[in-house]
């Protein structure tokens, strides 16, 4: 077996953030899609509510399935860039170019034609995505050995990645979909969307490759691979899923994922829907929202390392997913009972609070989750005698799409069984059209995430186990002395002592 590298257990602070960077693009992108991508088909374009979720449900099916096998090919791959390398510099040009295509539809495509553009450059962008993103995530989990420094690390690399997808939504609605005399709802003004697609694309583009060239000094810090490993093949493929399913922590773990990826699945196809209908926000309203959003990831941030020493990675994972479920539905609840509308003074004050509660918590749980992977990834080196970082991390991005595409797809279907109107005006939708939606994106999708806190809660790595399987790990790689440590050590003589006849 492969002996342990020798690194540093503290990862270096400019390592950390040019490794966050990454995640800062892939959140640019994603976002990009989650954000507008389904207002823009639909209220723009004009697209069928429910052919707009199912393109997006099929690209996250797709990008989903890929995940595991993008995982495990990393996982078994050798190179002279190491195993995530090679494809953190291959991946960043397809995302872009597919990201553009997005929000440049041909403008003679209506109907099922513009269903099939959209479903065919959403799910490139995805899957190409998949190619970057998943190798660097394992990454994040081989830079160190220690239980909280991994925590640190998975901060940053959260904290990045809510600068990216808070800072998209800012400054799309601030410089892209800004009000005019034409639109005064800028989200629907059809000119706006291609200049969007390509400042997405270029900043996408920097970040991508500024954080693949920047981590180059990780590699030969990773854990080498064991001599007799196999390459990958169908076959390698089934044992790697198989090993990490027969992890308890793990299948529990992907179970509460699963159910919080239900939650943000409807929500984020009915964001802009409530705030631009329901609450008849502008796009000057929405955007202070971003800035609640990051100020909630910087109280996250600041205490999730200090909460995993002082309570532990489940605690973490288990309030903050209990927090989040409630959190985003608190004002509309209030909405549907008649306590708060769209002309409340309180309203932005009520909206922007719990935007702060929910990020926060979510920051807690995000961070929290992903660096438990780790931990696992520790217990399953033990077991099978190998690190499975891409595949565990794959297989849990693969529970999180599947279930945010059923997400999305509900979300589309719920559309049309309200009967919500293509092309509405904010102000002229009917009430009871309404009040049915809040009460999908209020406590109905609340539902999944609460069910998911319960799962969390069954995870069982404490630090005590963590640090014993550590121990074990070390006694496990310990180089075995040598014939010539041997033959050094007699030379020396039982305690120190020189052998008879030497001379002193």
């Amino acid at each position: 077996m492969a002996a342990l590298p020798a690194a540093s257990a503290r990862v270096p602070l400019f390592t950390k953030i040019t490794f966050a960077v990454g995640t800062t693009a892939e959140n640019i992108a994603l976002f990009a899609v989650s954000s507008y991508a389904f207002f823009f088909y639909n209220q723009v374009r004009g697209l069928d509510p429910t052919w707009t979720g199912l393109a997006l449900g099929a690209s996250l099916l797709l990008d989903g399935f890929s995940d595991p096998i993008i995982g495990s090919i990393s996982d078994r791959t050798r190179s002279k860039w190491g195993r995530r390398h090679p494809f953190m510099f291959a991946a960043p040009i397809p995302v872009v170019l597919s990201l553009i295509a997005v929000f440049n539809p041909p403008e003679m495509l209506s109907g099922f034609w513009l269903f099939l553009w959209f479903t065919a450059f959403v799910s490139s962008m995805r899957v190409c995505m998949a190619v970057y993103h998943t190798p660097h995530l394992a990454l994040a989990a081989e830079m160190t050995k220690d239980f909280t420094e991994r925590s640190r690390v998975l901060s940053w690399n959260t904290l990045f990645g809510q600068f990216g997808s808070a800072g998209v939504v800012f400054v799309a609605l601030t410089f892209f979909f800004h009000k005019t005399e034409e639109y005064p709802r800028g989200l629907l003004n059809p000119d706006a969307y291609a200049p969007f697609g390509y400042a997405a694309g270029g900043a996408v583009l920097l970040l991508l490759f500024v954080s693949a060239w920047f981590t180059r000094d990780r590699i030969a810090l990773m854990a080498k691979l064991p001599d007799d490993l196999a390459p990958f093949s169908p076959f390698a493929f089934m044992k790697d899923i198989g090993a990490v399913f027969t992890n308890r922590n793990y299948v529990f773990m992907l179970i509460g994922m699963f159910f919080i990826a239900m939650t943000t699945g409807i929500r984020s196809g009915l964001a802009l829907y409530i705030n631009t209908f329901y609450w008849e926000l502008t796009s000057e309203h929405i955007r202070w929202f971003v800035l609640a959003n990051v100020a909630g990831f910087f109280i996250g941030f600041a205490v999730t390392s200090w909460i995993h020493t002082r309570f532990g990675k489940r605690f973490g994972m288990t309030l903050g997913c209990a927090v989040v479920a409630v959190a985003h539905a608190i004002p509309v609840t209030l909405g549907i009972a008649g306590v708060l509308d769209a002309d409340h003074p309180w309203l932005m004050h009520v909206l922007l609070a719990a935007y702060v509660l929910q990020s926060t918590f979510g920051c807690i749980m995000t961070i929290s989750t992903l660096s438990a992977m780790g931990d696992i990834a520790d217990e399953n080196e033990l077991r099978i005698g190998h690190r499975q970082e891409g595949v565990l991390y794959s297989t849990r991005t693969l529970f999180s799409k599947l279930d945010t595409a059923i997400g999305q797809v509900i979300a589309g279907l719920v559309l049309t069984a309200i009967a919500f109107p293509e092309k509405a005006v904010p102000g002229q939708v009917d009430a009871d059209t309404l009040h049915r939606l809040a009460w999908v994106d209020g406590p109905l999708a609340s539902i999944p995430a609460v069910v998911a806190a319960f799962f969390y809660a069954r995870y069982r790595i404490s630090k005590s186990k963590f640090d014993e399987t550590r121990r074990l790990l070390n006694e496990l790689h310990a180089p075995t002395p040598t014939a010539a440590v041997v033959a050094e050590e007699s030379d020396v003589g039982i305690l120190g002592a020189p052998p008879a006849g030497a001379r002193p």
